[in-house]
C-alpha cells in the first residue's frame, strides 16, 4: 500500500506550483489572458456553450450551406475573442469594459449580417449596396483588431500589407505589379464571396477543427491524459534518461488527440520536467526536450492541428490521405527524437527512475484500456469505414461522452472511488459525481469554444490574405520572384521557402503560416519541380511552419517549458532548436523522394525506407549532439551528417554509402570506448 501511495504521488500529484504555472501558461496561449468572474463570466460561458451546441448539432446532423456555416461560426468566434482577449497587456483581466463589449457586439453584427441577408447577398455579389460596404469595412477592421489581440501584430501587418497591395498594384515594380482594384471591388471580394474572409480556412475552422478540438476537450476530461502518462512511464521511465523519453512518448500520444504544441508542452512538462531535473538534466535541457516533444505532437496523425485540415481542403483530398502521407515521416521523427534523448542520457551518464516507483505496465494498461476506445473508433471511422473527418470526429465525440458519463454513473452508484489515493468509495445513490460530470461536460464545451475563438479569427484573417492573392494574382508574381532569386534551382528555392516559413512563423501561428506560405510559395515550388506530388510541397511548408514554433528568439512553447523548468527561455529555445535540427532534413526528402510519403511505392520499399531513414535520423542526432558511442571528433560528426543525409534520402546507392558511414563510425568509437575501458 505504501509503494502504491508513493507511485500515485509521483505520477498524479507532482508539484502544485508547477501545475499552476503550467495551467496558467497553457491557458494564456490557448484561451486568452482575460480571466472573467461573476456576471461577465456567466455571459461568456453562455455564448461559448451556445457555440459548442451549434457546432455539435451541425457535426451530427449536417452542416449548413457553406457561407451560413462560416458566418455563424465567425460570429461566435469574434465575439468571444473580444471578450476573452484584452486590448493590451496592462488592461484589467478580471472584468469586461464597455469598449470591449461594444466591439464584440459590433463585430458579431458584421458577421451575422452575412447569414441574415444571405439570400439577398447571393444575388448582388459584385454589386454591393452602401450598407454592404460599410459592414464589409467594419468586418475587415474588427477581424484585424481581434487577430492582434489573439496572436499579436505580425499576422495583422502581413494581412494589411496584402490589402494595401490590392490598391497600389499599378505602382509596384513590374515583377509584382498588377492593374489595381477599387475600394468597392476589394471589399466585395473579401466580404461577399467565399474567396476572402469566408474562405476555405474559415470553413475548416467551422467544421473539422472545432469537432476535433471538442473531442480533445471531452477526452481529456475522462482522465485519458493521466492514463497515457502512466503507460509511458511504465514503458520508459526506468531506462536511461527515462523521464525525457516519457516526455516524447506522452507528447506523441497527446498529439494524436489535441494537435497543439503549446498545450502538449505545458501539460506533459508539468510532470516530466521535474522528473528530468531529478535524474540530472539541466533546467534548460529539460525544457528544450519538452518543447521539442510538444512540437512533435503536431505532426502525429490522426490529429495534426488545424493546418492539416486546411491542407486537405486546399488539395481537395480526403483527410485520410493527408494522414497516410504524414504517417511514416512522423513515426521516423518520433524515433529520431527518442534516439537523440537516449544519446544525451548516455553522454551525461543519466539514469532512469527506479522501477519500484513506477506503475506496472500490464495492470495499468488493462485498468485503463477503455480510454483507448474513442481513439480506436476514430481510427476505424477514418481508415476502415472511410468516413469524412467530421463524421469520424463526431463518432469519437459520442464514444468519449458515453465513457465520461458512465464514469459518473458508476461513481454515483458507489462502484468507484474518487481519484485521490486512499479515498473511500462514494455511498450508493449519491448524484454528486454525476452532477460533477455534467458540469465538467459544460466546461469542456466552454474550453473548446475558448480555444476556437482565436483559431476562428486567425483563419478569417488568413482568408483575407488568400483573397487578396486570388484577386491580384500575387501567387503567380511570387512564383516569378522565387524563380528569379533562386535562378530556377529547386534546392535554393526550397531553402528560401524554409527561411520564409521560419521567419513568418516567429510571429504567426502554424495555421495562418501554412495558409499564407501554401498560397504564395507552393505554386513557385511546383513550377520548379513539376513532377513532384503536390502533397509533398504542402507538407514541406506545413513542417517548417511547425518548426518555427520552437525556433528562437520567438518560441512560445519554449517559454511555457522554461516557466515550468525555472530556466532561461532563450537558452531553452536554443536547446529545443538543436533537437529539432534533425527534423529540418525530412521535408527536403518529401520533395526529392516522395516515396517517404508513401507516394508511388510498395510495402517492401516503404519498410526499407522506414529502417534506413530511422538509422539515418539516429546518425543525424549523433552528429548534432556531438555524441554517438563516444564523444565525436569533428570529422566523425561530418561523416555522421553525410551518412544521415544518404540514409534519409531513399535510394540504393545512397543507402549503401550511408550504412557504410554509420558502420565505420560505430566501429571506430566502439573500439575507442573499449581501449579507454582497458586503460581505466
Amino acid at each position: 500500500m505504501q509503494e502504491k501511495r508513493v507511485e500515485d504521488q509521483l505520477i498524479i500529484e507532482a508539484d502544485e506550483e508547477l501545475k499552476k504555472k503550467a495551467i496558467e501558461l497553457a491557458d494564456e496561449a490557448e484561451f486568452g489572458k482575460r480571466k472573467l468572474k461573476g456576471i461577465p463570466y456567466a455571459i461568456t460561458y453562455l455564448i461559448a456553450f451556445s457555440m459548442a451546441c451549434f457546432q455539435l448539432y451541425t457535426a451530427f446532423f449536417g452542416t449548413l450551406t457553406a457561407t451560413l456555416q462560416r458566418s455563424v461560426h465567425l460570429t461566435f468566434a469574434i465575439v468571444l475573442c473580444f471578450l476573452f482577449y484584452p486590448y493590451s497587456k496592462k488592461a484589467r483581466r478580471a472584468d469586461l469594459n464597455l469598449i470591449d463589449v461594444l466591439l464584440a457586439i459590433l463585430a458579431g453584427t458584421t458577421c451575422i449580417y452575412v447569414a441574415y441577408n444571405y439570400q439577398d447577398l447571393v444575388t448582388r455579389i459584385g454589386n454591393p449596396t452602401q450598407l454592404d460596404l460599410i459592414m464589409g469595412i467594419l468586418a475587415v477592421v474588427l477581424i484585424l483588431e481581434a487577430t492582434r489581440r489573439a496572436v499579436g501584430l505580425p499576422l495583422v501587418i502581413i494581412a494589411s500589407l496584402f490589402l494595401i497591395y490590392g490598391f497600389v498594384g499599378p505602382y509596384m515594380p513590374d515583377m509584382v505589379a498588377h492593374r489595381g482594384y477599387s475600394f468597392r471591388r476589394v471589399v466585395d471580394h473579401l466580404y461577399l464571396t467565399s474567396e476572402g474572409i469566408f474562405g476555405i480556412p474559415l470553413w475548416v475552422s467551422s467544421t473539422f477543427v472545432y469537432a476535433f478540438v471538442l473531442f480533445g476537450a471531452i477526452f481529456e476530461r475522462t482522465g485519458a491524459g493521466e492514463f497515457l502518462m502512466k503507460v509511458a512511464l511504465s514503458l520508459f521511465g526506468h531506462t536511461r534518461g527515462g523521464p525525457a523519453k516519457v516526455s516524447v512518448i506522452a507528447s506523441a500520444f497527446m498529439g494524436t488527440i489535441s494537435g497543439s504544441g503549446v498545450a502538449n508542452t505545458a501539460t506533459i512538462g508539468t510532470l516530466t520536467i521535474p522528473l528530468m531535473k531529478k535524474v540530472g538534466f539541466s533546467p534548460e535541457l529539460a525544457g528544450g526536450i519538452d518543447t521539442a516533444a510538444g512540437g512533435n505532437g503536431q505532426i502525429m496523425p490522426p490529429v495534426m492541428g488545424a493546418a492539416a485540415f486546411v491542407m486537405a481542403e486546399f488539395l481537395g483530398l480526403p483527410y485520410l490521405e493527408v494522414c497516410i502521407a504524414a504517417a511514416l515521416p512522423a513515426i521516423i521523427d518520433q524515433l529520431a527524437l527518442l534516439g537523440a534523448v537516449h544519446l544525451l542520457a548516455i553522454k551525461y551518464d543519466l539514469k532512469g527512475i527506479p522501477r519500484k516507483l513506477l506503475p506496472k505496465f500490464w495492470s495499468t494498461f488493462i485498468s485503463g484500456s477503455y480510454f483507448l476506445v474513442p481513439i480506436l473508433v476514430l481510427f476505424y471511422s477514418l481508415i476502415i469505414e472511410r468516413y469524412t473527418a467530421l463524421k469520424s470526429a463526431s463518432s469519437a465525440i459520442a464514444v468519449a461522452a458515453i465513457i465520461y458519463f458512465v464514469q459518473g454513473a458508476m461513481a454515483s452508484l458507489g462502484m468507484t472511488g474518487t481519484k485521490k489515493t486512499g479515498s473511500e468509495p462514494k455511498p450508493p445513490n449519491s448524484w454528486k459525481p454525476m452532477n460533477e460530470k455534467i458540469i465538467g461536460m459544460g466546461d469542456a464545451f466552454f474550453n473548446a469554444s475558448r480555444i476556437m475563438a482565436g483559431i476562428g479569427v486567425t483563419c478569417a484573417c488568413a482568408g483575407m490574405v488568400v483573397g487578396m492573392v486570388t484577386l491580384t494574382g500575387a501567387g503567380l508574381n511570387m512564383t516569378n520572384v522565387i524563380m528569379g532569386l533562386s535562378g530556377g534551382n529547386l534546392y535554393l528555392g526550397l531553402f528560401l521557402t524554409m527561411l520564409a516559413c521560419l521567419i513568418l512563423g516567429m510571429g504567426v501561428p502554424t495555421t495562418p503560416n501554412y495558409v499564407i506560405m501554401a498560397t504564395i510559395m507552393a505554386p513557385a515550388l511546383l513550377a520548379m519541380s513539376p513532377g513532384t506530388p503536390i502533397i509533398a510541397i504542402h507538407l514541406f511548408v506545413f513542417y517548417f511552419g511547425i518548426l518555427a514554433d520552437g525556433t528562437p528568439p520567438v518560441c512560445l512553447a519554449a517559454y511555457a517549458a522554461a516557466g515550468i523548468a525555472g530556466a532561461d527561455p532563450f537558452k531553452t529555445g536554443v536547446e529545443a532548436f538543436k533537437l529539432d535540427m534533425r527534423t529540418f532534413l525530412l521535408p527536403y526528402m518529401f520533395i526529392t523522394a516522395p516515396q517517404m510519403l508513401l507516394q508511388n511505392t510498395n510495402a517492401f520499399e516503404a519498410g526499407w525506407i522506414f529502417i534506413t531513414a530511422s538509422v539515418g535520423m539516429y546518425a543525424l542526432a549523433g552528429s548534432m549532439q556531438g555524441f554517438f558511442m563516444d564523444k565525436d571528433t569533428w570529422y566523425e560528426r561530418l561523416i555522421l551528417f553525410v551518412a544521415a543525409v544518404g540514409l534519409v534520402k531513399p535510394g540504393f546507392y545512397t543507402d549503401i554509402v550511408g550504412l557504410a558511414g554509420v558502420g565505420m563510425i560505430y566501429w571506430i568509437q566502439k573500439r575507442r570506448v573499449k581501449l579507454m575501458a582497458v586503460t581505466a
